[in-house]
């Protein structure tokens, strides 16, 4: 056994549960496609300027959860703790904003990196599906945006799961708000770091999951009071979107999220049966980003849900997915001339797309057969040297148990046939 182990905080993917996120990230990615968003892929570490920038330095992201290192040449890199600053960051990069079709529309999957305490549903390397819509500031992209990971997430069975839904408000209003909650904070029992929150980003006090905070905040400013006419207009345009398309959402006046840079629309995506982490994915507008990082001004609209928070909220209700068997044909060949041929018919069959393997190691008919019932294969080809001289295959059920013989030169259409036949897999 090898004396190395995976990092603390991390996991390995492998069969068969590996299948299971393949199929979420299928799952998320598959409305996204349909409807405009392109894929892109960015480097799994950037400048720590790019993260600090625009997550925030006041973030617990930045401050303690990061990933940064210094190169042999002196760069300052960060592995990416989120997506969405990466994403733009490549797209201004690309100019893809001046191709004169806004907004431009990204999706994206990839892994991501926090330095936190490791428990059940928070790691410090995760994946992530994630969606960009940059440049245009319309409610229905916000609206759709929602819709679309609403769908995804009812594609796999989940139904218990709530979307929580705020308005951040804008620049216009957020100052006014931001005096307002400061006054507020400055008046608890807060601790140090806390209170340099407040001089930085109060919004972030908010979002503080420790109860000794939450108690105090009893009776603080809502935003919602503070909002601008723009902004509760935009708002109640995104609500009415959703309500128009059936989508239900919570209103949570309290709902900031861990970023600094989102602005209006804010929403999470929380699982009942999570526990603390219940959060399985999130995102709003941040209209204000592009700036940040030295870009032009490009409203923009995105989320990001969570590959492992979404498996386990499919483990929480007992959903079992529906998986394309990863073998369908496994063949057994009898003698080194079975072998050869044989080998060419399950050539043949994956060239004709069915997922066939193959007895590898000289096995003997009885472990070459084991072999066979735990690829979880439908069919078993057998072949032996009498076969060969009948030019026939022997095919097996490896349900039922019944074996028939079909002609060499016609097996690879046969079982092409037998599995589109209803109830076959």
């Amino acid at each position: 056994m090898t004396t190395f182990q995976a990092p603390k905080g991390t996991y390995d993917l492998i069969p068969p549960d590996s299948a299971k996120y393949l199929a979420v990230r299928e799952a998320i990615a598959a409305p996204l496609r349909n409807s405009g968003y392109g894929y892109v892929e960015t480097p799994g570490f950037e400048n720590v300027e790019l993260f600090a920038r625009g997550v925030g330095e006041s973030t617990d992201i930045v401050t303690k959860e990061m990933y940064a290192f210094e190169t042999k040449g002196g760069d300052r890199l960060a592995l990416r703790p989120e997506g969405t600053a990466s994403v733009l960051r490549a797209a201004l990069e690309a100019n893809l904003h001046k191709s004169g079709n806004l907004p431009v529309k990204l999706w994206y999957s990839g892994s991501y990196y926090r330095y936190e305490r490791p428990q059940k549903g928070r790691y410090r390397h995760f994946s992530q599906v994630g969606a960009e819509a940059i440049g245009a500031e319309d409610p229905a992209l916000d609206a759709e945006l929602i819709i679309l990971a609403d769908q995804a997430y009812r594609s796999l069975g989940l139904r218990d799961f709530r979307i929580l839904l705020n308005s951040l408000g804008d620049k216009e209003c957020r100052p006014v708000y931001r005096e307002a909650l400061q006054g507020f904070l400055r008046g608890l029992d807060l601790d140090e770091d806390t209170r340099r929150r407040v001089d930085i980003n109060p919004l972030r006090v908010l979002d503080d999951k420790r109860e000794s905070v939450q108690k105090q905040l009893v009776g603080a400013p809502l935003l919602r009071d503070h909002l601008c006419d723009a902004c509760k207009a935009y708002h109640e345009e995104v609500r009415e979107l959703l309500t128009a398309a059936g989508v239900a959402f919570e209103d949570d006046e309290k709902l900031v999220r861990g970023l600094d840079y989102y602005t209006r629309t804010t929403f999470e995506f929380v699982h009942g049966g999570l526990g603390s982490q219940s959060a399985v994915g999130g995102g709003g507008r941040y209209d204000g980003l592009s700036e940040m990082i030295g870009g032009p001004a490009l409203p923009s609209v995105g989320w990001a849900l969570g590959v492992d928070r979404t498996v386990l909220a499919l483990e929480a209700e007992g959903i079992e997915l529906e998986l394309p068997a990863s073998t369908s044909v496994f063949a057994v060949p009898l003698g080194e001339e079975a072998r050869r041929v044989l080998f060419g018919v399950v050539t043949g069959l994956r060239r004709a797309g069915v997922a066939a393997d193959f007895s590898y190691g000289g096995k003997g008919l009885k472990g070459a057969m084991k072999s066979a019932n735990r690829s979880g294969a439908r069919y078993a080809l057998v072949v032996g040297e009498r076969d060969l001289a009948d030019g026939v295959v022997q095919l097996k059920d490896m349900e039922s148990g019944e074996q028939t013989a079909v002609a060499l030169d016609s097996v690879v259409e046969e079982i092409r046939a037998q599995l589109v036949r209803p109830g076959r897999a």
